[in-house]
């Protein structure tokens, strides 16, 4: 009987990344092997520091550009939106009053705030970079825009012959404003304003990851260094310290232009975006205040709120309220648009145009109270005069705050830019010159250990 012999199995072959693998652990146990490791970590570290600032720099720069280029404009356009249609709206009632001789005089600047508006939708679709609200709220506004001026001409044309009916349509075309058109416009400031501030988020928000890579990257640095000194006895190596020296470079520059970059950011928002808001909240409530005071002599006690007081006069006085704070007299209240206002100018040059419009505000306040007790008594053509007239009127005094409250807009929009323009400034150059300094640095630790090396030849 015969037995067969079945030959062992040969040993499979290890995979050649295993076999790379092992040569690497052998080459690493001796100082040269452990040198070329070390000078491949160390240059890894300086680019992989210069890679992460160049991305987090840039990152923060484009919001900052977002910001003064982009996002603010559109929050001012959005405001300018809402401002034309308020102020078409008390045009409108303005000319009603008029009757046919003022109607040519009102006519021009009625159709200048609604072709304003017409050009500022246009540029928000245009720009409205995918929001869906802002994007909502545009296609809600070109909706009912056309309706809103259909009533407005309506009216005219009932106005122009005499007929009663023109007052009603008026009040319909008031009310669409009121419940479709200013809400949307509305809506769509706040969701500029929400983009704003999420772009202002994005520009300051600090590198950190830029920070602990350039913190390892020095510290990888300074160990190489203190093991070559305890290893040679030699104090510096012209590499390495070239390689610390770019790092610690880049470490500062960076850690300062975000400093400078985040404070100036912060005071663009503070005394300028903060301010803006304001001021054009305040030119709003103005606006609005003047349409319901016209609103309020078109009407003649026809539109009654649930307590039975006068619609549109109870209207004035919220108005009043929240630009000036309560009372007809006196400094503004501190949480009123005119208060806050004075609150976050920053210097006199800000804060005189405010004061100003508050002056005038008191005097429009006293004015008004004149032309409803004239009103009251029976004597419309007198409260008319009070209300339109070219002297001493309620309109003049209306004009002259607008024009405060425009001016001090003027000025906190430049201190907004100045601000916001050093901001990004602070950040220019930096993701460039991080990546050049970090190549520098890279090759100055490869030649610093390729020094080494050549000691071993």
């Amino acid at each position: 009987m015969s037995t067969s012999s079945v030959a062992p199995p040969a040993p499979a072959r290890r995979p050649a990344w295993a076999e790379g693998l092992d040569e690497l652990r052998a080459a690493a146990t001796t100082e040269p092997g452990r040198l070329r490791v070390i000078g491949a970590v160390l240059a890894l570290l300086v680019v992989l520091f210069g890679a992460v600032t160049a991305w987090q720099v840039t990152d923060r720069a484009t919001a900052a550009d977002d910001v003064v280029e982009h996002s603010q404009p559109l929050t001012a356009d959005a405001a300018s939106i809402y401002r034309s249609l308020a102020d078409a709206d008390t045009t409108a009632a303005g000319g009603f009053l008029a009757g046919v001789e003022g109607s040519a005089a009102t006519r021009d600047r009625y159709d200048r705030d609604i072709a304003t508006a017409a050009e500022l939708l246009a540029k928000a679709s245009r720009s409205s970079g995918g929001s869906d609200d802002a994007g909502e709220q545009i296609a809600r506004l070109n909706r009912q825009l056309p309706r809103y001026t259909g009533l407005v001409e309506t009216a005219r044309a009932n106005n122009r012959q005499g007929l009663p009916l023109g007052g009603a349509y008026l009040r319909y075309a008031n009310e669409r404003m009121r419940t479709e058109l200013l809400p949307a416009a509305r809506a769509l400031y706040d969701a500029e304003t929400q983009r704003l501030a999420a772009d202002y988020a994005d520009a300051e928000a600090r590198p950190w990851a830029a920070v602990a890579t350039g913190v390892a990257a020095l510290g990888a640095l300074g160990w190489a260094q203190r093991r070559h000194y305890r290893r040679t006895n030699r104090v510096f190596n012209r590499g390495l310290v070239a390689a610390t020296t770019a790092s610690v470079a880049v470490l500062l520059w960076l850690v300062a232009g975000h400093v400078v970059a985040r404070a100036e950011l912060a005071a663009s928002y503070e005394h300028g975006a903060r301010s803006l808001r304001v001021l054009n909240e305040a030119r709003i409530d103005a606006l609005q205040a003047r349409g319901d005071e016209n609103l309020t002599l078109v009407a003649r006690g026809a539109v009654l709120t649930g307590d039975q007081q006068d619609f549109y006069e109870a209207g004035f006085r919220s108005g009043m309220k929240d630009l000036a704070g309560t009372g007809d007299h006196g400094a503004a209240a501190a949480g009123s648009r005119l208060g806050r206002a004075l609150a976050l100018a920053d210097d006199e040059t800000g804060r005189d145009p405010v004061r100003e419009a508050l002056t005038q505000v008191r005097q429009w306040q006293a004015r008004h109270a004149q032309a409803r007790a004239s009103d009251e008594k029976g004597d419309y053509e007198r409260a008319l005069a009070k209300v339109i007239g070219a002297d001493g009127s309620t309109g003049e005094s209306f004009d002259r705050v607008a024009a405060g409250l425009q001016k001090a807009l003027v000025h906190e929009q430049g201190e907004f830019r100045s601000a916001a323009d050093k901001g990004r400034g602070a950040l220019g150059g930096l993701p460039v010159g991080a990546g050049v300094l970090a190549a520098l640095g890279a090759l100055g630790a490869i030649l610093g250990i390729g020094r080494r090396l050549a000691e071993y030849r």
